[in-house]
């Protein structure tokens, strides 16, 4: 106090000198007035001269504030951060020793002047006050408040996690870890005499009118930081259970109880003592806060569930909660531009580049599709988003194929799509179904969303609400004809590769797809099954034909199928040596007796052959494909062969035959001993021997994994082989003609009577081939006939 009144002394010689006097009462009125506006201009001089520039001198960083919080965590930080907890203490405690002297003051200059209204006199002081102080900011002083009330929220927080979760100190002291309030040993804890000094030095920013002044974007900034910490610490990585009501009690009983501890006056050492005055403006500022500061949960809460969103869709169905805990931020805040925008940016990180392949794409898509429509059922977040994995997976040439796979294959495990397909559901065409039930279900009615572009929501929301999980993966192209065309390759593939085949199964599939898609598309896989089941009565008819049986060398079993239901075949053939062909003229001829006007023909590539090989002392026992049985019979008769020679003995490119050749050096039958030629090994080469033979640069490739159709791109080209004629005319006559003309024409003249779908990109590329075939001529946009 000594200190405080030399420096009033000093500073305010005439107030000293007023106030000692006892003669100033006898003067006039006007003589006091003026002496009382002099003493006035003396004690704002005081205030901004002396007072002010004290109080700011406890402040001085150099810091920001988002870069003190970034380094807050370290043990030094902790250092700085109480030190600067002093530094402000120590100000506001000088603040208020001034404050309270110039008070007193003035309450004595008052009595001396004979004014009677003391309360106006002490408004004008604290008016005088803050905007001494508050015109007089240091750049960095909210980093002396945030340290403040960063330890004042420690404290508090601490004493209230001792108290509901009713630990001991004794129990803690065993551990070996500080106080994490005051960062004080244990047994030498100061949170409470913290705590008091904290009370104090807000009531005295209270009573001073300062402390939202001086403090609220401190607090408002630490309370923002301390709630993205719970968030990050209670909820990250945790989908299968809601948190948004523990967020919101926390909210309550933590951060809530601590404003109010800061914004009420005489609040005791317990910090769950709270004495409010619902009548006062404090309360309305904390009811304020609240409402200010829940919307703050709901919005970061949700920014994390949006940011971990890819995890939530892989977890699914798990992840429901988290999913649900959304939705209700969701009514509280419009945030779908942020998810739409998140979320498209982690799919194409995740799962749209060439590391990952086509199934798991298909995978992540499926799963994208439930996880966003339980979030979202109008499907407009739905659509935006996963239209770049629509688009990526056009491109890839295999998707079609993994689409028909996952549907029905189901040997490691049911896939999401297939059991979407064993649901049994049929879904309608299109738009009309749509409409339908709209119509039909009007009572539901729901508005489309709002916040988005029109153009988003006119082009997605009418078909995207009513589609099921199947129907959005045939989207994908657009065409259920092209998904049927691959399972019919795929169901033909497996039919004749599968040695063991489970035709229940198999059945179960088509029986699913024809509830799903229509029995018009896939009449042509009845058909093939029914080729299957006809087999096997055939085949059984003519192993037990005598004739038959005598003149055998060896048993054939055939798979006899109706040409123009299955797939095209591709063009691979061999030519069988005479002794193989007599016997599969044998079983002709006694097909042709018991189905009288019949006759088949053979494809002699696709199939499985069970073999003996004799070479040397051993015999090996293998199953192979027809080519190679083939190759490795002409052997038995000369055991060396120049490619060339072989090649036009079994009728196969001598590229081909190279690569079939190298499944019998793989196995150490067969080596290239010179360039183009070939030599049978009798006796057994050593392993080490085997592993240095030239065959590295051969791709030896697995006939069991080797198609026997024609691939997508020759099936089409022999469709739109049937227009081929057509188009000749259309030339003939008109000379030259653009595609577009073309196409045109053929849709309405031609399409119609032959049942084949084609669009202009598919007549583009079968013209430009019929180009490189020099069938056409390509010049200036438009088609005519070579010369």
């Amino acid at each position: 106090m000594e200190i405080v009144w030399s420096d009033f002394s000093e500073s305010c010689p005439i107030l000293k000198e007023c106030l000692d006097s006892s003669d100033l009462a006898k003067e006039t009125e006007d003589t006091l007035e003026y002496i009382y506006e002099v003493l006035w201009i003396e004690i704002g001089s005081f205030v901004r001269s002396k007072l002010a520039p004290t109080f700011w001198s406890c402040f001085k960083h150099n810091q920001t504030l988002a870069k003190f919080e970034k380094d807050g965590g370290s043990a030094e930080a902790l250092q700085q951060q109480y030190k600067l907890f002093t530094n402000f203490v120590n100000a506001v405690k000088s603040l208020d020793a001034y404050y309270q002297f110039v008070r007193t003051s003035l309450e004595k200059l008052d009595g001396i002047c004979q004014r009677a209204d003391h309360g106006k006199s002490l408004a004008k002081l604290n008016e005088l006050l803050r905007s001494a102080l508050l015109s007089q900011l240091p750049t960095h002083f909210n980093n002396v408040v945030y340290s403040f009330y960063s330890v004042s929220f420690r404290v508090f927080f601490n004493l209230h996690q001792s108290t509901s979760m009713g630990q001991d100190n004794e129990d803690l002291d065993e551990s070996g870890m500080p106080c994490k309030g005051c960062n004080q040993e244990l047994e030498k804890c100061q949170c409470q005499s913290l705590l008091q000094t904290i009370n104090e030095v807000n009531q005295k920013l209270v009573d001073l009118e300062l402390l939202d002044r001086l403090a609220g974007q401190s607090m408002t900034f630490l309370v923002q930081q301390r709630i993205k910490e719970h968030i990050k610490n209670t909820c990250h990585g945790i989908f299968d259970r809601s948190h948004l009501k523990n967020l919101l009690t926390w909210l309550e009983d933590v951060v809530i109880c601590w404003l109010m501890q800061v914004f009420h006056s005489k609040v005791s050492a317990d910090p769950d003592a709270m004495h409010t005055d619902d009548g006062s403006k404090s309360t309305d500022v904390i009811q304020s806060l609240k409402v200010k500061l829940t919307f703050y949960v709901y919005e970061n809460y949700a920014l994390s569930v949006i940011d971990q969103f890819f995890s939530i869709i892989i977890d699914f169905p798990d992840s429901i909660p988290a999913i649900e805990d959304l939705k209700i931020c969701m009514e509280k805040i419009n945030l779908r531009r942020q998810i739409i925008n998140t979320l498209k940016s982690s799919l194409e990180a995740r799962i749209l580049h060439p590391g990952v392949n086509t199934m798991d794409i298909l995978t992540g898509y499926v799963a994208a599709i439930k996880a966003i429509r339980y979030l979202d059922s109008s499907g407009v977040i739905l659509e935006t988003v996963t239209a770049p994995i629509k688009e990526y997976l056009r491109k890839r040439s295999d998707t079609v194929r993994c689409v028909v796979t996952s549907l029905t294959e189901t040997e490691s495990g049911p896939t999401d799509l297939s059991e979407e397909l064993a649901k049994g559901d049929a879904v309608k065409d299109g738009t009309k179904g749509n409409v339908n039930d709209e119509l039909s279900n009007w009572e539901n009615w729901q508005p489309d969303p709002f916040g988005l572009d029109n153009t988003v929501q006119t082009r997605t929301v009418k078909t995207s609400r009513s589609a099921d999980i199947i129907s959005m993966v045939v989207d994908i192209y657009g065409s259920k004809e092209l998904f049927m065309s691959e399972y019919r390759n795929l169901l033909a593939d497996r039919l004749l590769t599968q040695l063991e085949f489970n035709p229940e199964k198999e059945i179960r599939n088509l029986e699913l797809l024809k509830l799903r898609f229509g029995e018009s598309l896939l009449h042509n896989c009845e058909v093939m099954l029914k080729d299957i089941a006809d087999s096997k009565r055939i085949n059984s008819h003519i192993h037990s034909d005598t004739k038959y049986v005598e003149n055998k060398q060896f048993d054939i079993s055939s798979l006899i199928i109706s040409a123009q239901f299955w797939p095209s075949f591709n063009k691979e053939s061999v030519e069988l040596p005479e002794e193989i062909a007599n016997e599969f003229q044998k079983y002709t001829k006694s097909y042709e007796e018991y189905k009288g006007n019949r006759t088949l023909n053979w494809r002699t590539v696709t199939g499985k052959v069970a073999i003996s090989i004799e070479l040397g002392d051993r015999v090996l026992d293998m199953t192979v494909a027809p080519t190679q049985a083939v190759i490795i019979y002409h052997f038995q008769n000369k055991n060396e062969w120049s490619l060339d020679d072989l090649s036009t003995l079994v009728k196969i490119p001598p590229s081909v035959l190279r690569r079939r050749m190298a499944f019998w050096q793989s196995h150490g039958i067969i080596i290239e001993s010179q360039p183009g030629i070939y030599k049978l090994i009798e006796d057994e080469l050593p392993k080490s021997q085997l592993e240095k033979l030239p065959i590295n640069e051969i791709i030896t490739e697995d006939e069991d994994n080797e198609s026997a159709m024609a691939s997508a791109s020759d099936q089409r080209e022999e469709e739109l082989q049937v227009f081929w004629s057509y188009i000749v005319g259309m030339l003939t006559n008109l000379d030259s003609l653009p595609i577009e003309r073309i196409h045109q024409m053929l849709k309405l003249f031609a399409s119609n009577g032959l049942g084949v779908e084609f669009t202009q990109d598919d007549l583009k590329d079968f013209l430009q081939r019929k180009v490189r075939d020099h069938k056409l001529i390509y010049s200036g946009g438009v088609y005519q006939l070579a010369k």
